[in-house]
């Protein structure tokens, strides 16, 4: 229960609670609604429709994710993704893993970011639960730091006495560990290795650059980043790992952003420039040297061009796949029937048995 005073109650709350599907992310939804045969999400009749813009928004994140193609149509990446009960980012992570071969440590931090802080810092020991959590920071990586709690959580056993002596919350990590055993099951399902990368934390690194690039910030200050899409400042938060780093990396990538007194980028990860631009293609690219603007738009008209060739076999293929089903479908035939009009030679009367009605 939650205590309201009079004024609030009246003034600032509203007669019914917005609903879920109308003030979340709907990439999730989008992607299964795709799964399920539905290609035309805008004009869908959702019980309680949410803003097209969301819808939108949603669709273009699945796209720069290669969910799907240039024509809303689902990828084989996305006939993955979908198998996975996470948001899409996280999906495609263990889904690259499986090429970069870390597969056992990214579905541990798809799990741990599937779930509330596994941190517990109570104001009166504060100082001792952040000196307790500095002795599993990772490097260049908060995430990084999630894989070693866990990691050291499995070795002592899934301890619930080392959990709270380490100022962790240990009901928080039996679901992780919860989390992650249907993660393996469905990765067993859908045929994707549960191998490990040993010592080579830049292939971690590199999975969550590939399915995290459109949350790219880029160093403006000392602590304060601006995301390179949407040119939003962007601060590191004092618990994050890279905080106390000694420098401060020139790009990084985030989970997500949470506003308290101003934006804060939460499980941060430093990355290599090269890298978003090998595995974040859509965003970003390098500059070649010796390549004038009239060369670039040429190349961009190329491309203009490719794209709508593209578009109209895809046209003329759905054009035919319709007109064949068409063909397929049983047409029955009709017999017309003329009434009060002259019998065939050889057609027999139909006799009706009369009946009688009494009262």
């Amino acid at each position: 229960y939650r205590l309201f005073t009079e004024r609030a109650y009246v003034e600032e709350l509203l007669e019914n609670t917005v609903p879920e599907i109308q003030r979340t992310h709907l990439a999730n939804v989008c992607l299964l609604l795709k799964s399920l045969g539905i290609e035309n999400l805008i004009d869908f009749d959702f019980m309680d429709p949410p803003p097209q813009d969301n819808i939108q928004q949603s669709l273009y994140q699945l796209w720069v994710l290669g969910a799907l193609d240039n024509f809303g149509s689902m990828t084989i990446l996305g006939k993955k993704m979908v198998a996975f009960p996470l948001d899409p980012p996280l999906s495609k992570m263990i889904i690259t893993g499986a090429d970069l071969k870390c597969t056992q440590e990214v579905v541990t931090i798809a799990a741990m970011l599937s779930t509330p802080p596994v941190w517990f810092r109570p104001k009166e020991r504060a100082d001792e639960a952040d000196a307790m959590r500095e002795k599993f920071t990772a490097p260049e990586s908060d995430h990084l730091t999630l894989l070693n709690v866990y990691n050291q959580w499995q070795q002592h056993k899934y301890s619930r006495i080392w959990a709270t002596e380490h100022y962790l919350q240990h009901k928080a990590l039996l679901k992780v560990r919860e989390i992650r055993q249907q993660l393996c099951e469905i990765m067993e399902k859908t045929g994707i290795p549960l191998i490990t990368c040993g010592i080579n934390q830049d292939a971690v690194r590199k999975c969550i650059a590939a399915s995290f690039f459109h949350h790219t910030g880029r160093m403006k200050g000392i602590g304060e980043y601006i995301n390179m899409r949407t040119s939003m400042p962007c601060h590191l938060h004092p618990t994050s790992a890279l905080y106390g780093l000694g420098y401060t990396p020139e790009y990084v990538v985030y989970h997500e952003l949470v506003y308290t007194s101003k934006e804060y980028m939460q499980c941060v990860t430093s990355v290599d420039p090269l890298w978003l631009a090998r595995l974040g293609s859509v965003y970003f690219y390098i500059k070649e040297d010796g390549v004038s603007k009239a060369e670039q738009r040429k190349k961009e008209k190329k491309e203009r061009e490719e794209l709508e060739k593209q578009r109209i076999e895809m046209d003329n293929r759905k054009r035919e796949r319709e007109i064949e089903e068409e063909k397929r479908r049983p047409t029955k035939k009709r017999k017309v029937v003329v009434v009060g009009g002259k019998r065939a030679k050889g057609e027999m009367k139909t006799k009706v048995k009369r009946r009688r009605i009494g009262l």
